[in-house]
């Protein structure tokens, strides 16, 4: 995924659109990681939330209510920690999850209820770019940093996204708005 210069929004590449990777990442959890398909089908929280890989794998049950609607969010590398709504599919995911498997400490798990690893993440991750046919590596951090320039082209002011991703210092925002060339419309009216 990448900026492809001034006049363009921040895409993959023309390729597929981010929801299908969603979906072929979800696709490219098998049996080699022995991880749970439905825990597979729940990866879109890494997008769809900014998340680390290593805030994804230690996400608990007890970070999230079912019954309001909202993630806890604990960041990790100093980060600010935050709640963010959860929304009706993220949900229904959820529920069917801890349905399904039981009860878990861990939200994301093994076949044999342990913590998936960073390792695993990242794997099925790069199978998913590879299926997806992207033409370019992909690694987990893309969908945290797809996430801030989604929330920059929708229009969502700096320290609103510095919040929602955890950031202590803005800096680590600005790359997002800096690259949406559209942020300048509407500042004036002929």
């Amino acid at each position: 995924m990448m900026y492809q210069g001034p006049e363009r929004r921040f895409t993959n590449r023309g390729q597929k659109p981010l929801p299908r990777v969603c979906r072929q990442i979800r696709a490219a959890a098998d049996p080699p990681e022995r991880v749970r398909p439905a825990s597979a089908e729940c990866m879109s929280p890494r997008f769809g939330h900014g998340l680390r890989v290593s805030e994804l794998v230690a996400l608990r049950w007890d970070q999230i209510d079912l019954e309001q609607g909202l993630l806890h969010v604990s960041r990790l590398k100093h980060g600010v920690p935050s709640t963010h709504p959860l929304r009706g599919p993220e949900i229904r995911a959820l529920r069917r999850v801890r349905r399904e498997y039981g009860i878990s400490p861990y939200v994301f798990t093994t076949e044999q209820r342990g913590a998936m690893t960073d390792s695993s993440v990242r794997k099925i991750i790069a199978r998913a770019g590879e299926e997806a046919q992207l033409g370019i590596p992909v690694h987990p951090h893309m969908l945290r940093h797809a996430c801030g320039y989604k929330l920059a082209n929708d229009g969502h002011d700096t320290r609103a996204i510095q919040h929602y991703l955890g950031h202590r210092n803005i800096q680590h925002t600005v790359r997002y708005t800096e690259l949406a060339s559209d942020r300048f419309i509407g500042f004036w009216r002929d």
